[in-house]
């Protein structure tokens, strides 16, 4: 398990100060990016070797929203292989060790190169020592898109959208999704599925539908095919 300890800053909080969904996800993804880091597979060296790990899909569960100025501690851990595939949980706890969040997470092992995944190596998959993962009812890594519902504006690509992987960053598709939340709705959990890989100067055409206290959203390219389905639970 990797950890480190933060503070909730006032640029992670919403207008009631309480730690926005996407501030929840940074963490999360530092806190992995870190792990890696530790045990010599940091992102400058997993470039010059060809490699990367590409985000397939997102479970994360909020019990409570951290507040403006709250200790928190970010864990993780890797708890599973299957082929291309690593599976890796995150936590967050408060100063008293109670549980504010938690996620499940697929990855891709992808040799950058040829834009293909590979089986991943047992050296590599060693480094990580899995650990058990956390109780948790795992929703499916796949998400149904949604083929009817309401479109909203079309959404620009910017430059500051785009990482290191020359791709929208993971975290970026969840703030356009939440432009179609109803006032008032609380998110719960959250799942999202990555099927395509937006870059800079692409549009992206949501599409949403509400039933009960579930809200679906596709962020489209213009043939209607899903960059990332969003799917929020209040």
């Amino acid at each position: 398990m990797y950890q480190f300890k933060s503070r909730v800053r006032f640029s992670e909080v919403d207008s009631q100060l309480n730690m926005t969904l996407p501030s929840i996800i940074n963490y999360f993804q530092d806190c992995s990016t870190f792990h890696s880091d530790s045990i010599g597979q940091g992102i400058e060296v997993m470039m010059a070797q060809g490699y990367a790990w590409i985000l397939s899909s997102w479970q994360i569960i909020i019990n409570r929203y951290p507040r403006f100025g709250e200790e928190i501690t970010i864990s993780t851990w890797a708890h599973g292989w299957k082929a291309f595939f690593g599976y890796r949980n995150f936590k967050m706890e408060d100063a008293n060790g109670n549980v504010l969040a938690y996620s499940n997470t697929n990855w891709i092992y992808m040799n950058i190169k040829t834009g293909r995944p590979e089986r991943i190596p047992k050296e590599i998959s060693d480094l990580y020592a899995s650990e058990a993962a956390i109780p948790m009812q795992e929703a499916s890594r796949k998400i149904a898109p949604v083929t009817e519902g309401i479109s909203l504006a079309p959404i620009h690509v910017h430059k500051y959208d785009i990482d290191s992987n020359n791709h929208v960053n993971n975290e970026r598709y969840v703030p356009m999704a939440m432009e179609c939340l109803p006032d008032g709705f609380t998110i719960r959990q959250l799942r999202v599925e990555y099927r395509n890989s937006a870059v800079y100067g692409d549009t992206i055409y949501p599409l949403y539908h509400q039933e009960g206290d579930t809200l679906k959203v596709s962020l489209n390219d213009a043939n209607g095919k899903p960059y990332a389905i969003v799917e929020f639970q209040s």
